[in-house]
């Protein structure tokens, strides 16, 4: 296998010098996207349906399997005029514009000051996965990830080397099979986004890095297994690594977290470590992954375990997170797992008190940003509703009791109650699902006994029907939606939908990145930075340096250590 070396490539194109004057879109080149509403219903369908498909028929969609026909190259960053090497880490960027560009501008600043400390840009840029959401696509990226960085970074600096991009997909990435994400990232000629250029060709990658460290990152998305093609590119990495060496491990998700649940989970990443790394002796020192969008770490005798998944979606909360894990899980069928190790939890961002203060503005955040979601169940009250009152209005008891139409609307109701509650084999999700659902019916009992009342019940139709749509489907609306927002405070607390108490509500805050430096006497150290809020108010700048950042905030942002630097020996 061929190890590429370190070079220069040719300048950005001339496009990129011609500086826009203001923040049309015509100017930047790029649409500066909102936050995504992710309980959207349109959303909700159609990405329920790409996850369906995805894994009904995910294995004829991997392209892995053909990316064995790409350039196989070991890329080599070890040769710096210092001996010492900066790398910056992020993850989960490509979601809404101010989140996603605070950070990318932040990046790509010559240097960052933390605590009185000078923190060089990184020579290069790990993009840790879901570069782009709800759905890959070429639109998407270059609106939601490849414009922001762009306009952050438009060119490298004039007499300084001009850093490099990698990028590992996550299972946003995966939606279209890869098609986009290599087409962006794994381009054989001038690939760059901005002043970042861009090596790889694959959807995984090794790196040789200073002092006798190692970067892999690998693609097992599909978890239970890594495909051939990627275990015989990292075979051959791994014949230049040898005992001396230390290794960071870049995943596209935090499988050490995930195998609480589920204690397969880890399998893949164990077996990458038995089977190619442990044979070379090298030490395995951190492992790294986005996916959760929060920062934590978690420390053993013999590696950091970091999750930093805070470049730009929504922010998820840290509070069901154990004190401790067991990695790999002791429950884990495989029968040649490496030795289960106890990790113990350092730090974490948002801290727990912060997350569930975030979690209470469910009740106000959860209507404002799911418009439309509040309006489906405004609509499916209504029908329940209308029902309900029409089943009243019959003859007898049976007669009431299987009315189709109020049946229909029932089993909706708790049908969609319980599949939110993503019932996976744990009671807890259906107990918490059903009675959800239940609360709901309670709703529209209570709603329809409240439109008896009135005496517009008994107009000509359709006068019900315009009156309900009018007055009663926006008020049952606002209260359907608190009733949710009740119960996602209440489930997150039994670990169910935790990701759709913070979803819902799209919080933007609380961002996080990682600056590593690796110095000539090879010690790694780990800086978490964290940003408390990201800006939201830009202004042009037509006048700065060619490499100087297209836009700037109006209110500086302020970058905060998450914990003391981590150092690895």
């Amino acid at each position: 296998m061929t190890i590429v070396p370190r070079h220069r490539l040719a300048e950005s194109e001339n496009s990129e010098r011609n500086r826009p004057r203001s923040l049309d879109p015509q100017e930047l080149g790029f649409t500066r996207k909102g936050p995504i509403g992710w309980l959207a219903p349109l959303l909700l369908l159609s990405t329920g349906l790409r996850t369906l498909l995805h894994i009904l028929f995910g294995a004829y969609l991997d392209k892995r399997e053909l990316q064995n026909s790409l350039d196989g190259d070991v890329f080599d960053h070890s040769a710096t005029a210092t001996g010492d090497l900066w790398l910056d880490y992020v993850a989960d960027l490509g979601d809404g514009f101010n989140a996603t560009y605070s950070i990318a501008y932040l990046l790509a600043q010559e240097e960052l000051e933390v605590d009185g400390e000078r923190l060089p840009r990184g020579r290069l840029l790990l993009m840790g996965g879901d570069q782009v959401y709800p759905l890959a696509s070429g639109d998407g990226y270059e609106n939601r990830m490849k414009g922001p960085y762009r306009a952050a970074l438009p060119e490298a600096p004039a007499g300084a080397p001009r850093p490099t991009l990698f990028a590992l997909p996550g299972n946003h990435d995966w939606y279209d099979g890869l098609t986009a994400f290599l087409r962006l990232f794994a381009r054989r000629k001038d690939g760059h986004i901005g002043g970042w250029r861009t090596e790889q060709r694959r959807s995984y990658f090794a790196v040789k890095l200073p002092a006798n460290w190692w970067l892999f990152a690998v693609d097992e998305q599909f978890g239970a297994y890594i495909d051939d093609p990627q275990l015989l590119y990292f075979e051959r990495a791994a014949e230049h690594v040898g005992p001396e060496d230390r290794v960071i491990l870049m995943t596209p998700s935090p499988t050490w977290v995930k195998g609480r649940q589920n204690p397969d989970a880890y399998d893949a990443v164990d077996y990458f470590i038995r089977t190619i790394l442990a044979p070379t002796q090298a030490q395995v020192r951190v492992l790294v992954s986005g996916d959760l969008h929060h920062y934590a770490r978690y420390s053993g005798e013999d590696r950091e375990l970091i999750t930093c998944g805070g470049g730009g979606a929504y922010t998820l909360g840290t509070q069901n997170l154990p004190d401790h894990l067991m990695v790999p899980p002791k429950e884990t069928l495989t029968r040649s797992s490496s030795r289960s190790r106890r990790y113990e939890q350092r730090a974490t961002f948002p801290d727990t008190k912060s997350s569930w203060r975030m979690g209470w503005g469910v009740f106000y955040r959860v209507p404002r940003r799911n418009a439309g979601f509040a309006t489906m169940l405004g609509v499916i009250h209504t029908l329940t509703m209308l029902a309900m009152a029409g089943a009243a209005s019959q003859g007898g008891n049976i007669q009431r009791l299987f009315s189709i139409p109020l049946v229909l609307m029932l089993v909706l109701i708790m049908a969609g109650t319980v599949l939110f509650a993503k019932p996976d084999g744990h009671v807890r999700h259906w107990v918490l699902g059903a009675a959800h659902g239940l609360a709901q019916i309670g709703l529209a009992v209570g709603g329809t006994w409240v439109w008896e009342q009135f005496p517009f019940r008994n107009w000509q139709w359709p006068g019900p029907l315009a009156v309900a749509a009018v007055a009663y489907g926006p008020l049952i609306a606002i209260v359907a939606t608190q009733l949710l927002a009740l119960y996602l405070l209440i489930a997150a607390r039994f670990d169910v939908n935790l990701n759709e108490l913070y979803a819902g509500q799209g919080i933007e805050h609380a961002k996080s990145f990682l600056r590593l430096h690796i110095s000539a006497d090879g010690t790694l150290t780990i800086h978490p930075l964290g940003v408390q809020r990201i800006c939201k108010d830009w202004e042009a700048d037509p006048d700065g340096e060619p490499h100087a950042p297209w836009m700037r905030p109006r209110t500086p942002l302020t970058v905060h250590r998450i914990e003391s630097p981590v150092t690895v020996d």
